[in-house]
């Protein structure tokens, strides 16, 4: 083994010698220097063009992708989805998205957003061009002066995506009908419109909003009749039968339809500017003003089938309201079952005899009213049950004159009015008929019976006697007559001797007749011949030939 060297001591090592040198920088350096200046200036300028980021939460994101899917404002990509993540909850689905910075000025309050798909309905279809490319999220500004950034997305796509120029109306009404999102409206049998939204309001009515594309919203008018035009409208008249439909997406989907009104229904049609009725059909659209309704009762002491709420009332032909309920009374006096009608009346709607009424300077009050309808029951005014139809069986009120009724006491302070009553002629003619029925169910029917059996038994033996009998010696008798007209047929011959003597006999006795006739001419002229007998003729001498004749 050879022996570890032994290392130097401090004091043998030699002292280094420090030299200060200029650093000098080197060409090669500046190509990193150069990348780094540029991925600096990159960021910068991304850092200052880019957008805000939102957060949007959805019940579903069906067909939402990382990356791919875009956010649109009016069919312009402004974005693009850059995470899909649950809720704390977990019941719903949280998108964020990174807009351009040009989109920030969208950003309000109440900005809204949807997702873009395929939908198909009755009276419109939307989102096909994203079967080819796949939703994306749609995107309409508010008008908020607020911004933000988190917002709640819409399950379905707002009415109007796009804002388009027009006017936007609320239409008021009782029932909706068969009315949907996207129906149309028509103007004189031409769209010019559509319904964007519909909503139950607290009290149970409805309010449907419309929307009329320009140029078209200037046919809307502060007299404006606005009617439901869903469906088939089929009415029998004089003139026939009579269909009538605005368009076949109104029979699917329903339909609105307006038109110009009279001109005196303006506070009937408008409730405030922007606002209008909704009516059920265009009669009664086009109808002028009801007035205040004012109700009247009737006691009819007989059944009233067929008579349904809604039923009308009808005063001489003219429809004046409708019956709005039926209920059952009780009569302690003779512990009667009376059935009690309550209608509505729109004195409104009887025309002249309103307008004399008003015109006597009298105020339309329950009072005016009362003394009215008095001198109507005066002159006869009776309330009557009628058929509507002989098919359905359906009643009407009618309020028409009966002078003939008897007279009956109306008390002008009884409320509501009590109208007087005369029972229906149709419930007359099957009273009638019971009467009829009960007669002849009073009829001994099983004794008649009885004896209509005997006396066809005895014709039955009276027949079989005649069969069996006299029809026997009757074709005896036939035959021996046949024969007897037979040998006469022959006697009567012209060829046979009987008939040749007769006539010799008749020529003679025509001979004998006419000398006979001769005879009594000839006494008749010569009554002396029976004394003195036949004188002689002298024979006629032939005239002697002229001498012209006798020359040759």
């Amino acid at each position: 083994m050879s022996a570890t060297p032994t290392p130097p001591s401090e004091e043998e090592l030699p002292t280094p010698l420090v030299q200060n040198r200029r650093w000098i920088p080197r060409l090669v350096w500046i190509v990193p220097i150069v990348a780094a200046v540029i991925g600096i200036s990159l960021l910068i300028r991304s850092w200052a063009n880019e957008g805000p980021r939102i957060t949007i939460s959805f019940l579903s994101g069906e067909g939402i992708q990382v990356g791919k899917t875009l956010v649109k404002y009016r069919d312009v990509t402004v974005g693009q989805v850059s995470a899909v993540v649950l809720s704390a909850d977990h019941q719903s689905v949280v998108v964020n998205a990174d807009l351009s910075k040009d989109a920030a000025g969208l950003l309000k309050a109440d900005t809204q957003f949807w997702i873009v798909r395929p939908r198909i309905g009755v009276g419109s279809v939307s989102g096909l061009s994203t079967l080819l490319s796949g939703v994306y999220i749609g995107m309409k500004t508010g008008t908020a002066k607020l911004g933000e950034r988190q917002f709640v997305g819409l399950e379905n796509p707002p009415a109007l995506s796009h804002g388009p120029r027009g006017l936007e109306l609320q239409l008021h009404a009782p029932r909706a009908g068969s009315l949907a999102i996207g129906a149309p409206v028509y103007f004189r049998q031409f769209q010019v419109g559509r319904v964007i939204d519909e909503n139950l309001l607290p009290d149970g009515s409805t309010r449907v909003t419309v929307f009329v594309d320009a140029p078209y919203d200037a046919f809307v008018k502060p007299v404006t009749r606005f009617w439901n035009a869903s469906g088939i409208d089929v009415k029998l008249g004089a003139d026939g039968l009579n269909v009538q439909t605005e368009s076949l997406a109104a029979v699917l989907a329903g339909g609105l339809a307006f038109d110009d009104g009279p001109t005196d229904a303006i506070p009937a049609a408008i409730v405030v500017p922007g606002e209008f009725i909704l009516y059920k059909n265009e009669v009664e659209a086009m109808a002028p003003p009801d007035g205040d309704p004012h109700y009247v009762r009737m006691r009819f002491a007989q059944a009233l089938r067929g008579l349904d709420v809604g039923a009308p009332v009808e005063f001489v032909g003219v429809d004046i309201g409708s019956v709005v309920a039926v209920d059952l009374g009780y009569e302690p006096r003779d512990k009667s079952f009376p059935a009690i009608v309550t209608a509505r009346l729109y004195p409104r709607r009887m025309g002249q005899a309103y307008e004399v009424l008003a015109a006597q300077g009298k105020t339309e009050t329950e009072e005016t009213l009362a003394a009215f309808v008095g001198t109507l029951v005066s002159r006869g005014l009776r309330a009557q049950p009628r058929s509507g139809s002989l098919l359905t069986g359906k009643l009407y009120i009618a309020l028409d004159f009966l002078p003939a009724s008897p007279r009956t006491a109306f008390d002008a302070s009884v409320r509501p009015l009590e109208l007087p009553t005369v029972n229906g002629s149709f419930q007359e003619l099957e009273a009638s008929v019971g009467r009829l029925v009960k007669k002849v169910n009073d009829l001994p029917l099983e004794q008649i019976a009885a004896d209509l059996h005997t006396d066809l038994k005895d014709l039955h033996e009276t027949l079989s006697e005649v069969h069996s009998r006299v029809i026997p010696t009757a074709v005896d008798a036939l035959s021996a007559l046949h024969g007897t007209l037979d040998s006469a047929d022959r006697t009567l011959d012209v060829e046979s001797p009987l008939q040749r003597g007769l006539t010799e006999t008749l020529a003679e006795a025509r001979i004998t007749l006419q000398a006979v006739r001769e005879l009594a001419d000839y006494l008749d002229r010569h009554p002396d011949a029976l004394l003195r007998g036949r004188r002689p003729q002298k024979m006629p001498q032939r005239p002697a030939p002229s001498s012209s004749e006798a020359k040759p």
